[in-house]
């Protein structure tokens, strides 16, 4: 039997569970599965800032590109919020414990490296930290820092393969949702 974490949820672009799928299999059949999306954020004297990090170049697809905060999938029957925790001890070796709010979910397919597919209906969480104590684990990341969002900006528009394929919808959402929340709360 197949362990939990290496198991994928199959869902419906509605997000009712269909099934299981051994991870490897969903990603080169192209099975639409659960996924999720950190992204963690800071307000400084300068502008928002954004956690991302650097996938480790040996990870099962997009090697050495950077990305959100965190992402991974969630396993039967684990809440989002359990699943972020888990995997950003598991990822950046994060052992604080954020308060996530969700984001927009949304669905996405995209042709890989190594011939794989991603096609997962993605939830992103949000969260708020102004440090992280990061640790670096090797077969996870390569690299992470804080970027500004106008840089994130620029390598968007002028070099967007420096990113996985699905970083730039999380990011747009994100800093969509966190726009239209501090207009509100200035309202």
């Amino acid at each position: 039997m197949l362990e939990l974490k290496n198991q994928v949820v199959l869902v419906t672009e509605n997000g009712e569970p269909t099934g299981l799928a051994e991870k490897m299999e969903a990603h080169r059949e192209g099975w639409l599965h659960l996924a999720f999306s950190i992204m963690v954020f800071r307000n400084t004297p300068s502008g928002r800032e954004y956690l991302l990090q650097r996938r480790a170049m040996d990870k099962y697809h997009s090697g050495g590109l950077w990305t959100n905060t965190c992402c991974s999938h969630p396993m039967q029957n684990e809440s989002f919020q359990t699943a972020a925790v888990r995997r950003m001890m598991e990822e950046l070796g994060v052992a604080e414990e954020l308060s996530y709010r969700m984001g927009d979910r949304f669905c996405y397919r995209a042709e890989l490296d190594n011939n794989l597919v991603e096609h997962e209906l993605d939830q992103i969480l949000i969260g708020e930290s102004a440090e992280l104590d990061v640790r670096l684990i090797p077969e996870e990341i390569m690299d992470y820092g804080w970027w500004p969002e106008s840089r994130i900006e620029q390598l968007l528009a002028n070099a967007p393969e420096t990113f996985t394929a699905w970083f730039p919808e999380v990011f747009l959402r994100v800093k969509r949702q966190l726009t239209r929340e501090m207009l509100e709360q200035v309202s």
